[in-house]
């Protein structure tokens, strides 16, 4: 059940698809205050959910079990994440969190040889798509960092996706090097 601003029970927006209170350009924070679509907060939002819908795409492949709980633990912060913003003022995420995330990222790093140069984005399809989960986790902590130029914002927040875009690089070399695909790295212009 969904409680609006006014603290009633909302039981019907549970299963409105269309609700068209957005028509105006408009939306409605989880505190019951609207702002306009492109607010960076909702940018923020936009990009986090892209990522949580990018990741489940990933998860929808056929994962090693201990990558697709560490994905699926990701997921969880990012909807804990995206609380914070729907609620100005809210904190979630803690140090622990980030301790988490590094120590996962630490874990899986330890199976990768160091690298010599860039690693281009490909080979494996689910490394390239974590690729893919990356970047969009960058754009999430830019905007996110948007977001707290003008209003303050939990600094863990920022750290722990800071540490997601790391996490799934790590992510992408660990599941080309155990699925055996050559990683490609970016050769410097001289030696091409």
């Amino acid at each position: 059940i969904l409680t609006r601003s006014d603290g009633k029970d909302d039981t019907t927006r549970i299963n409105l698809g269309i609700t068209r209170s957005g028509d105006d350009g408009r939306t409605g924070l989880a505190d019951g205050s609207r702002v306009a679509k492109d607010h960076p907060r909702i940018q923020a939002l936009g990009a986090l959910d892209e990522l949580n819908s990018g990741l489940g795409v990933l998860r929808a492949r056929a994962l090693d079990a201990d990558l697709d709980a560490l994905i699926e633990r990701v997921q969880q912060l990012l909807f804990d994440l995206g609380g914070e913003l729907a609620v100005p003022g809210t904190v979630t995420l803690t140090d622990t969190d980030l301790v988490e995330v590094e120590s996962q990222a630490d874990t899986l790093n330890a199976e990768l040889q160091p690298l010599k140069e860039f690693v281009l984005p490909a080979r494996h399809p689910d490394a390239a798509w974590c690729h893919h989960c990356r970047t969009v986790a960058r754009r999430a902590e830019r905007d996110l960092i948007a977001v707290g130029d003008d209003e303050d914002i939990n600094p863990v927040s920022r750290a722990v996706l800071n540490r997601v875009g790391d996490l799934l690089f790590v992510m992408a070399r660990a599941i080309n090097l155990r699925t055996g695909t050559d990683e490609p790295q970016w050769v410097r212009r001289q030696d091409r």
